[in-house]
């Protein structure tokens, strides 16, 4: 005879503000950095899943402000030097 009684809890749950933060994270970086705050503060609360998502959100959200940021000064001071003759 076999045993079908499951002893085991389930998995918890993922939290879904740590998939929509990585995934803001690449599409609009300051909403990845919000929401993977927030989706940590959850996890904490919950102790749902998805703290590495979350991290990774606020993450990529910052090293991508960055990046736009330099890639705006760069453009900003090459085309004042353009418009002053150098």
């Amino acid at each position: 005879m076999t045993d079908t009684s499951y002893t085991g809890s389930a998995p918890a749950k993922l939290n879904t503000l740590s998939i929509v933060a990585i995934i803001g994270g690449f599409l609009v970086p300051l909403v990845g950095i919000v929401l993977g705050f927030f989706a940590l503060r959850q996890i904490k609360e919950t102790g749902e899943r998805g703290h590495g998502l979350a991290m990774a959100g606020i993450i990529v959200g910052i090293a991508l402000t960055v990046i736009y940021a330099l890639i705006g000064i760069i453009g900003a001071v090459a085309g004042a030097a353009i418009s002053s003759g150098y």
